[in-house]
């Protein structure tokens, strides 16, 4: 089974991922996160993550390759926190849509109890600059792929998890 977590930055979808995936775990599940770029606003996020999930996750840190990294674990279910980061990622490194796309499906194909967690960022303006455009519009494909892969979808706002599918 597949469930992804969709909503707003600080909306509470990792925190409602993170229940939700203890629920369906007789140990402790794989924490995948996919941040690569730091800062001391990421640090701070990171680290914020980190405290809210305690030693209740068994984490490894991946910011490309999740199909590769998702099967050297035994461990299920897997929690990849968060695909928005890791779109970044693949934009920073100059791999293209059809790239994520691949490495996704190559995810989705994996018979395991994945939980996957997205920023919703669709609701703003359209950005003044490319980077960004390009950002959100990959961001909304990759959101929409996963979202019609996944047997179960969430939308998140205000700490409150919605299913929508």
């Amino acid at each position: 089974m597949k469930t992804l977590f969709i909503g707003g930055i600080k909306s509470g979808k990792s925190l409602n991922a993170e229940k939700y995936i203890q629920k369906l775990s007789k140990s402790k599940p794989l924490y995948l996160a996919t941040t690569e770029f730091i800062d001391e606003g990421m640090q701070e996020r990171i680290d914020a993550h980190k405290a809210q999930r305690q030693d209740r996750f068994i984490t490894v840190e991946e910011a490309l390759e999740l199909s590769k990294e998702i099967q050297k674990h035994e461990q299920s279910p897997i929690l990849v926190e968060c695909l928005s980061i890791w779109v970044n990622n693949m934009l920073y490194h100059q791999k293209g849509v059809d790239d994520m796309i691949a490495e996704i499906n190559s995810v989705m194909m994996q018979d395991r109890e994945i939980v996957f967690v997205i920023n919703d960022v669709s609701c703003g303006v359209i950005p003044d600059n490319k980077l960004a455009r390009d950002f959100v519009d990959v961001n909304g494909k990759i959101a929409q792929l996963v979202a019609s892969e996944c047997d179960a979808v969430y939308h998140v706002v205000a700490g409150i998890a919605t299913q929508i599918k």
